[in-house]
């Protein structure tokens, strides 16, 4: 998976961006490192990236502000760098439209992980991937592979969503998060299932990046869609 893949890395300490630089291509990454935000969107928009890394805290245009500007011309996958693992700029990275964030000081192993999970997520490019499990009693669908809730259509074949027949743009990992919930309507899944399922995770991880994914996707298909179940986790309502 990692052989000629494009990765935008915005870092601004000069030995972290080296030795992760080093590191990733030595796992057959393809790394443009930039010092900054703003010599970071100038590269995305050059070289039109598989993938962003960046840093939160970097000089010109800071990176939540670099991540806003990269979403609104691209659904790429983006990780959070942060210093801080408890740090309201995790949060604010997240609503900005980050998929994932990592905590420094990370081992190169792990940022690797995590790179390829959300690769995987992201089919490499190629757009979500399905949900990971098909559950007993499947919703009804269309012959066209869409499913109706309410003024809400799913194109479960085209990925696509309408709300009001106007249609609604998702992320990738937005759209997995969808699929999931629309793959089971009314069944609760909680904050760890759907980290396990939608993030890949297979050694937990923190439940503030479905919390904001879910608010996320709320604001674009309604407030009411999504039900939380206090205590157990979020549900579609049928």
């Amino acid at each position: 998976m990692a052989e000629h893949t494009h990765v935008l890395f915005v870092e601004d300490d000069d030995v972290i961006r080296e030795a992760t630089q080093l590191a990733l291509e030595r796992d057959g990454f393809v790394v443009t490192a930039r010092p900054d935000g703003l010599a970071g969107l100038e590269a995305f928009r050059a070289d039109q990236p598989d993938i962003a890394l960046l840093d939160v805290m970097v000089p010109g245009l800071d990176g939540v502000s670099l991540c806003r500007r990269i979403r609104d011309d691209s659904t790429v996958p983006v990780i959070m760098l942060s210093a801080r693992a408890d740090s309201i700029d995790v949060v604010l990275g997240l609503e900005a439209g980050a998929d994932d964030y990592v905590t420094k000081p990370f081992d190169g192993a792990v940022l690797v992980a995590r790179i390829r999970a959300v690769l995987r997520r992201f089919g490499h490019a190629g757009g979500p991937a399905q949900p990971s499990r098909q559950p007993e009693a499947a919703p009804q669908q269309d012959d066209d592979g869409t499913l109706t809730f309410g003024d809400l259509e799913i194109d479960t074949v085209g990925m696509e969503v309408r709300k009001g027949g106007k249609p609604v743009s998702l992320t990738p990992t937005e759209m997995r998060l969808l699929l999931e919930f629309s793959a089971a309507p009314g069944t609760v899944l909680s904050r760890d299932k759907l980290l396990e399922r939608v993030w890949d995770y297979g050694w937990g991880g923190d439940t503030r990046v479905v919390d904001v994914h879910v608010q996320r996707l709320r604001s674009k298909i309604g407030q009411d869609r999504i039900e939380t179940v206090r205590g157990f986790g979020y549900k579609l309502r049928a």
